[in-house]
């Protein structure tokens, strides 16, 4: 969508443009001998050039005075108001106005670029619901701040609206639109018990959801709260230049006064070098840097955003372009987080389908998600009522009778207890197995794995190819069943058989081999309540939103809204673009000011050559800063 401007940028560009007009017929005049009222020297060419100068620059002489009332002189107002008197006072009208009008096209530039760059963060800051629509017991719709919404509320939301708080579906279907968050086009699809966060919009039909949380503890409200403190949290390059700003201003103000009065006491042509100083001055304006830099790194957020990722503060954009090792939690973060049926394995004298047949008829009484998984795989119906004597042994398993014989469906344990014997090579050590009895004779095996996500391949060979040197996965599995998943998603170091504070303590270990190795950084990967501890401790901790715990949310630094894992290499990229784009700006800028303020001073560059080197300078960096926003990282 197009950028409008706002009514402050219109009126500011119809200014400009007026202003630029009068500039051109004022210097045509200037040089014009057939009208010696308005020679460049003139009372009256003084006059006329305050009319465009006021024009642009009212605002700015106006900011300086009060700049300097408050003791906050040293600015670049202040350097432009300065400049400009200066030469006024050298009788270099036109080129007075001249600066002031560039001066004003530089900052109406940076005023469109910081508005384009917002575009995507606004976007975001327009997820907040306005009211929700409460169903009440006798059936009548109010309508209320989503504020004023209890949890077990019934809300009633409408083709259009937004999903005031975080809820479950308890009557209707359709599609939601998830853009707004997710970064995703695809709208998703939800039926009645499906869970349904805040700031989706609803699509065409009419849903009935119940609050499961208040609105302050939605998604909604944590990802207005990430994006408003994002700002808060300065990168390393940005603290610089601020520092490097605070510094170099008052240096640069008394180097142009020692230009102005220095010179002239040893060889005379005190208007040659006040014209020098004001061009100093001009040149030095630390525009350039001060808007630049940060605007590539709020262009960099906004990018990320786009991409559906959350970035909680450009100093952690900053520490993923110096990304060295990614460690990651293996259950819901790698892999889907929900069992399915892997291998069936029935004895010699057994088919397939009469052992799968067996187990889901035993397994459909229990709400477990291993039984559930083997009742899904299991596709065919069974009467429940052809079950009888029906124990649920915890820990262990489920015994009971179906079709006049005696079934247990459980753990080795469970076998152990009954004395069903298993043979050795029957015992698979790679996943989660579920044993099968008949009258006391075992008659196979099922094993139940935790299935990789369909992207998680290529997400770690994107992260390889953005020359991560380490990426390790910690599960609390057992050894076998981790080497088997590690092995599937192409990871060659992984720590297994974890507790959560053992998972801290190989983190621990981890960057202090990252620190000994250089300047590297750390990310941890996560999505439960038992990772918030780590993604606090790792450099850079990433929780994948969608699905995570709110503990989790709250402790990462950056939060993939959808879960996605291509969505890191992603984020990789533009952090490493943001930092290759600022220290671009900074070199050239730098660069280009230094060179210029030596020509200035020796005089071989005039006030003309000062404004390529503060406006033309700014203009450049800006336009490269804006490059962050690329949608293709």
């Amino acid at each position: 969508m197009k950028q409008k401007l706002t009514a402050k940028q219109q009126k500011s560009l119809r200014e400009i443009i007026i202003a630029g007009v009068l500039l051109a017929i004022l210097m045509v005049v200037e040089h014009t001998e057939s009208i010696p009222l308005f020679n460049e020297h003139s009372w009256t060419m003084l006059l006329a050039c305050l009319v465009p100068y006021l024009l642009v620059g009212r605002d700015v002489v106006r900011l300086c005075i009060k700049g300097i009332l408050n003791r906050q002189l040293l600015d670049e107002r202040f350097l432009m108001t300065i400049a400009t008197i200066g030469a006024f006072a050298t009788e270099e009208y036109c080129e007075a106005v001249a600066v002031m009008l560039f001066y004003q096209v530089g900052e109406f530039f940076q005023s469109y670029a910081v508005g384009k760059s917002r575009e995507s963060i606004q976007q975001l800051l327009t997820i907040a619901p306005e009211y929700a629509n409460v169903i009440a017991e006798d059936g009548s719709v109010e309508t209320v701040d989503p504020d004023d919404v209890e949890i077990g509320d019934v809300l009633l939301v409408k083709p259009g609206e937004k999903i005031p708080v975080d809820g479950t579906v308890i009557e209707g279907s359709g599609l939601i639109n998830t853009s707004a968050l997710t970064g995703e086009s695809m709208p998703r699809e939800v039926q009645v018990g499906d869970a349904i966060i805040s700031g989706c919009v609803n699509g065409e039909s009419l849903l009935k959801v119940r609050a499961d949380k208040l609105y302050d503890d939605s998604t909604v409200a944590q990802i207005l709260e990430l994006v408003e403190n994002a700002a808060t949290k300065k990168s390393k390059t940005e603290s610089f230049i601020t520092r490097f700003a605070r510094y170099y201003t008052p240096i640069v103000v008394a180097g142009a006064a020692i230009l102005a009065f220095i010179p002239p006491i040893f060889f005379g042509e005190f208007t040659k070098w006040m014209l020098r100083a004001c061009t100093f001055l001009v040149i030095s304006c630390p525009c350039a840097l001060v808007i630049s830099v940060p605007l590539a790194f709020f262009g960099g957020i906004g990018a990320a955003s786009k991409a559906g990722v959350l970035v909680k503060g450009s100093n952690y954009l900053e520490m993923m372009a110096n990304l060295d090792t990614i460690v990651s939690d293996k259950t819901g973060t790698l892999t889907q987080g929900k069992f399915k049926v892997s291998a069936v394995n029935p004895a010699a004298d057994f088919d397939k389908d009469s052992l799968m047949r067996y187990a889901a008829a035993v397994e459909q009484t229990s709400t477990h998600p291993i039984a559930v998984s083997i009742c899904e795989a299991y596709k065919d119906e069974i009467d429940p009522t052809a079950l009888a004597a029906v124990e649920n042994l915890a820990g262990r398993g489920i015994t009971a009778n179906f079709e006049g014989r005696k079934l247990a469906v459980g753990n080795m344990k469970l076998m152990n207890e009954l004395g069903v014997a298993v043979a050795e090579d029957a015992v698979i050590r790679s996943g989660t197995c579920v044993y099968i009895a008949v009258d006391g004779v075992y008659v196979g095996s099922i094993e139940v794995a935790d299935a990789p996500k369909s992207e998680a391949v290529r997400a770690i060979t994107d992260i390889r190819a953005e020359h991560v040197k380490n990426i390790v996965m910690l599960t609390g599995d057992a050894e076998d069943t981790a080497k088997k998943v590690a092995a599937e998603l192409g990871i060659t170091e992984y720590r297994a058989e974890l507790l959560p504070q053992d998972k801290v303590s190989v983190v621990e270990e981890l960057l202090e081999k990252v620190g000994v190795a250089g300047k590297g950084k750390l990310a941890f990967i996560g999505d439960g309540i038992n990772d918030a501890p780590v993604l606090t401790r790792a450099d850079v901790g990433i929780a994948m939103g969608s699905l995570g715990s709110d503990a989790a949310i709250e402790a990462a630094d950056i939060v993939i809204m959808d879960d996605n894992l291509e969505r890191i290499p992603t984020i990789i990229r533009i952090a490493r673009k943001t930092i290759g784009i600022s220290k671009a700006n900074i070199a050239f800028a730098l660069a280009v000011k230094i060179a210029c303020l030596v020509l200035g001073a020796a005089g071989i560059v005039g006030m003309w050559g000062a404004v390529f080197a503060d406006v033309g300078v700014a203009f450049i960096c800006i336009l490269n800063s804006m490059r962050t926003l690329a949608k293709n990282a």
